[in-house]
Formats: C-alpha cells, structure tokens, sequence
C-alpha cells in the first residue's frame, strides 16, 4: 500500500484542526485542566493530550477506514496495541503532545506526531509546530518538507557533515543505563555544542532543517520516533541503533543515534558511545 500526497494533505488538515480547536486552547492554562503523571513524575499527561488523541484517532479512522490507530495514550492502557504494527496492512502511530512537560511549563516546544506505517515499515511521517502554525511532512522516497498554513512550503535537508568538535546535538541522557550514561556524559565535550529540547518533535525537526548533526536517544517508543525518523531519513540523513542495525518502530530498545551521512554516524559513535582512556 502506498499513501499519497493526497493522503498528506488529509493529515495535515487533521493535524491543524486539533492543533486549534483542542490544543492551542488548552495551552498556558495549565491551572484549568488536569495534568497526571504516568510512569514517574517526569512522564505527564492532560487532558489536552487525551481529547487530541480521541479526536485524532476519529479522524483517521474516517479518512482511512479499517486502518490500525496506535496512540501513546491508548497503548497506556493497553500495551498489547504495540503488537498490532507489524502485520497491520496499515497503521496510524499518534503521538497527541510531544513534549508534554513543555506544554504544561508554558513553553511553545511541543508538537503532534503522526507516523504511518505498512506492514511494520514507516511510509510516511508529520510533525505539527502548533505555535507556529506548520507542519514538517516525510512521504517515504519522495523527500521531507515544511508546509507552513499561510501557502510557503520548504524542502527538508540534514546539515553538511562535520568533525565532532565542529558538531551540534541533541541528547536524550535521562533513559540511558548506566555505565553508558556516564560514558556519553563525560564525552559530551567531544562535540561543539550540546542540549535538549524535552521534545523529540522539535528535535527531529531541527535535525530535518539541516540546524544541528547528531541527535541520540535510548528509550525508543515508536510514536516518539518512528515520525521523525523518516522525517531525517528523507531529509538526507543516517540513523541506526547504537550496534549499527536499523531501526524499525517494532524496535522498543538499542538506542537511536541521528547523523548526516554514514561516515558522520561512525565518527559520531566513536566520540560518543566509546569510554575515554
């Protein structure tokens, strides 16, 4: 099954819609709606993410009748939904709000994720800046690009690449399993410049832009990656788990490191993942 650019458009009108009739409302009156945690007092949830991933999931299964709707929040509930990506002709993977905590501290570094995939393979990928109002679109072997709601539209291209010394990242520290957290944390100041979002929406993004190199994670919930992953991909760039495998959303563990090209990932992983002397 392949989706179209027809098919793009159709999510991007959902994306938007939920964006301004259930998001951007709820957004910076924290104080009004319910914020729970989850699995540790880092992990949050409200209700904003909630009705957007009901209303979402609604309009997905209109457009797209008979397709398998796998939601961060739904799977809270039943984890066995995780099971459904691979043999699923076609799967929608929805995270409602990347970047919750962001969301709840008033800060406009939150996005949604939308990934659909056939048969287990990403085949397309979207992620919605609601406070900006666009959306970063991957169509798989058909490149990424930035379509923004006022008509401008920009293809996606990773940045050229660099030396280590010469590189900006994007690192994920908090799931790695120590001794590895130790390791990429004293060889941090291997690279140029380091930070986090406590966003991987916007991060793949800035990755896509072509506005930093490396990005690395550990924990590997497909809603959170499996959009931006093909967003790099047809971005231009290289990606594989930490033993240099691909990665595929059905993969929950192995690390996840982001580069421009081959080359780039092997240097990278060299400077990052190696102990120092």
């Amino acid at each position: 099954m392949k989706l179209s650019h027809a098919d793009v458009t159709t999510i991007g009108t959902i994306l938007a819609e939920v964006g301004r009739n259930e998001i951007m409302p709820r957004f910076r009156r924290v104080r009004e709606i319910e914020v729970r945690t989850k699995t540790s007092a880092f992990d949050l949830v409200t209700e904003a993410d909630e009705t957007a991933e009901r209303v979402i999931s609604a309009e997905l299964t209109r457009a797209f009748p008979g397709a398998v709707i796998i939601g961060e929040e739904g799977t809270a509930r039943d984890a066995a939904m995780l099971e459904r990506i691979g043999p699923a002709e076609l799967a929608f993977i929805i995270d409602p709000i990347d970047g919750t905590r962001n969301f709840v501290s008033g800060l406009p570094l939150f996005g949604t994720m939308i990934a659909a995939t056939v048969r287990g393979e990403i085949v397309l990928g979207a992620i919605r800046d609601h406070a900006c109002a666009d959306t970063a679109f991957a169509l798989r072997g058909e490149g990424a690009w930035l379509a923004a709601d006022d008509g401008r539209h920009f293809d996606l291209k990773v940045a050229r690449p660099a030396s280590p010394k010469d590189m900006e990242a994007m690192v994920g520290l908090n799931y790695l399993p120590e001794p590895l957290r130790t390791t990429v944390a004293q060889n941090l100041s291997r690279l140029g410049m380091s930070a986090s979002f406590r966003c991987a929406a916007h991060e793949y993004r800035l990755a896509a832009s072509g506005q930093c190199h490396l990005l690395l994670y550990n924990k590997l919930m497909p809603w959170d990656h499996a959009p931006g992953w093909l967003l790099h991909r047809e971005a231009g760039g290289f990606s594989a788990h930490f033993d240099g495998s691909p990665y595929k959303p059905v993969n929950f563990t192995g690390g996840l490191l982001c580069a421009p090209d081959e080359a780039n990932w092997h240097e990278a992983r060299q400077a990052l993942l190696t102990a120092k002397a």
